[in-house]
């Protein structure tokens, strides 16, 4: 495994099927809490400046667009659309976006883990990419099926990651030491340590008040 660690310049977050249409079967994971982490990685991606590659199925197929609260997110970002299925290195498209961004590290989200997330990363491995999983942004129609898929990327080579762990590499990077990026990720996207740290500060002040 290599310890180097990820930062915004050797890594690209990909993006893999958060279509709106699969968004009801999903029951590995708290459908909000699991559309709050793929946000969550979009932006981290956005704000740290690393490699970013969306992709989704065709928008007139039943998988439908893109959640829009990840849209919102992306902004302006190319979303690349696959006519071809599961794994998206298949897609000439695809890989060149890939290809360009010039990082060899990718970091895979998507739906399903055992469908597109699984047989994307197995391509990445194939085409010579080191290869990340990120389970939190990632779901499937079961835990089963999820856990079970998770397993075999892992038995495979891919390193399972969470998109909170990585916002967390990416500000070790030393030119973001005093960069408020991951604070303000965790105002938007964490708001159970972002009370927790409100509720610290208010019994310092108080105590100071106190004294």
């Amino acid at each position: 495994m290599n310890l180097e660690p990820l930062s915004p310049d050797n890594a690209t977050v990909v993006l893999v099927d958060h279509a709106v249409g699969f968004a009801n079967l999903l029951r590995s994971h708290d459908l909000r809490e699991h559309v709050n982490n793929v946000a969550g990685l979009a932006k981290t991606a956005k704000l740290y400046g690393a490699g970013l590659v969306v992709t989704n199925g065709e928008p007139a197929k039943p998988s439908g667009p893109l959640y829009p609260e990840l849209l919102a997110v992306l902004g302006d970002q190319p979303v690349i659309e696959r006519a071809t299925a599961f794994d998206a290195f298949l897609d000439p498209a695809f890989r060149a976006a890939v290809e360009a961004t010039g990082r060899r590290r990718l970091l895979i989200g998507g739906i399903a883990t055992d469908g597109c997330v699984l047989q994307t990363a197995l391509g990445a491995l194939r085409a010579g990419y080191e290869t990340y999983v990120v389970a939190d942004a990632t779901a499937s129609t079961s835990k089963e099926a999820h856990d079970t898929a998770i397993q075999r990327m892992v038995l495979s080579g891919v390193v399972p990651v969470t998109w909170w762990s990585i916002a967390a590499e990416f500000q070790l990077e030393p030119r973001f030491a005093d960069s408020p990026i991951r604070t303000r990720l965790m105002s938007e996207f964490q708001p159970a340590m972002t009370m927790s740290g409100r509720t610290f500060f208010a019994g310092v002040a108080q105590g100071r008040s106190a004294s």
